[in-house]
């Protein structure tokens, strides 16, 4: 095959999509705060001085959504007047109403309940919508991630936690960043071939001092050695000025990272957004689950890398399909994986909600960095509590 790159990227939270997607995941978590059984699909716009909400919730609660983003907006940092975007300034639209009796039908009494074939209470929820879903896992890093999107996101960490340590305070929050990795034709990662990073900044401040005061805090500390060499290349605010940033310097708008979100463009994704969703939606918790699975999977040694998709009809419980793909790395057939998957994994919404306690208040902490591979906050999917009972199902291969 001869050398093959391939590069992912991330973004600050204070990337004007990822504002939009904070707010949208806090209003939800506010509302789940109060009510774990409400339905919402929020939906945020971000432009100069201005934050529109919108979407649809059924729920028994009310939440001030503008108080929220406001909060969410000066934790992100945009603190300062003058800069087109302020927390304490935007002018604020709320256009959240109450959700479709239509959708609500199928997800509070799913397809299967309503033709009498419900078996037990996991029948009983339908899928919020009709869709597909992939999950992921690899064994090129601790977290089981691809490695290029591994980087990207520490990288972007680590420049949003050196602007607000005040390590280089002369950072704005606006910032992206982005990791090309060399593999072999083992499809082992060898080296880093190139690394970019823009971030925004205040104005007086000299080109080459944010490079070379980039390079030594952001750079160096995140980036393995044994995987640079002189032929690296570094690009740190390539057009030079970066003064005009966020929702000022370019609009934002809830699910336009969900490639960031996920695996960095390494695996397969089936175009649903993550962000301001309720766990009934299965684009998000059958995305969770199918990580999980992915996960699990990959732990257990019984392959290096694996994909899983699920698909859904909205209000039925059950998915319509489930599927393995491990390229050829598997220690057993795909098809052997795939029949393991189903006896282990329970892959109805009611189910995965339950197992991953997904009606709590978790979702604003992963609506920047990544949804998955974010074992620094211990979420439920990302766990390897099923090794056991997959190995124990191929054991006579394992012994």
């Amino acid at each position: 095959m001869g050398k093959r790159l391939f590069t992912s990227e991330s973004v600050t939270e204070g990337h004007p999509d990822k504002v939009c997607d904070q707010i949208s995941d806090a209003v939800l978590d506010a509302i789940l705060a109060l009510d774990p059984e409400a339905h919402v699909a929020c939906e945020t716009i971000a432009t100069t001085d201005t934050v529109l909400v919108m979407g649809e919730i059924a729920a028994s609660c009310s939440v001030d959504a503008e108080a929220v983003a406001r909060k969410v907006v000066n934790e992100i940092g945009y603190t300062e007047e003058g800069i087109g975007f302020s927390g304490d300034t935007f002018k604020f639209t709320n256009l959240l109403h109450e959700q479709s009796p239509d959708i609500a039908l199928g997800v509070n009494t799913s397809n299967e309940v309503q033709n009498g074939k419900g078996e037990d209470e996991y029948d009983r929820t339908g899928a919020g919508d009709q869709g597909l879903m992939f999950g992921y896992a690899c064994n090129e890093t601790p977290e089981l991630m691809p490695l290029p999107i591994s980087l990207a996101h520490r990288l972007a960490r680590r420049l949003s936690k050196v602007r607000k340590d005040g390590t280089l305070p002369y950072l704005r929050p606006d910032g992206k960043t982005q990791v090309t990795v060399e593999y072999d034709d083992d499809n082992r990662p060898i080296r880093i071939d190139t690394i970019v990073i823009s971030t925004q900044h205040e104005e007086d401040v000299s080109l080459d001092k944010i490079r070379m005061d980039l390079a030594k805090n952001v750079i160096l500390p995140v980036i393995p050695h044994e995987l640079t060499d002189k032929d690296i290349k570094i690009h740190i605010n390539p057009t030079g000025r970066f003064v005009i940033g966020g929702p000022e310097g370019d609009s934002g708008l809830t699910g336009r990272k969900i490639i960031v979100d996920t695996y960095g463009g390494y695996a397969r994704h089936g175009g649903g957004a993550f962000s301001g969703k309720d766990p009934t939606k299965v684009d998000r918790s059958a995305a969770y689950a199918l990580r999980y699975i992915a996960k699990n999977i990959v732990a257990a040694e019984l392959a290096s890398r694996c994909e899983v998709q699920a698909a859904y009809a909205i209000g039925v419980a059950h998915p319509v399909s489930i599927m393995i793909d491990t390229f050829d790395t598997g220690l057993v057939s795909d098809e052997e994986l795939s029949q393991a998957v189903e006896a282990v994994f329970d892959l109805r919404p009611a189910a995965i909600i339950e197992k991953l306690g997904l009606k709590a208040p978790i979702y604003r902490q992963i609506a920047a960095y990544g949804h998955m591979g974010r074992e620094d906050l211990s979420l439920p999917w990302e766990q390897t509590d099923k090794v056991d009972e997959l190995r124990e199902m191929f054991k006579d291969l394992l012994d």
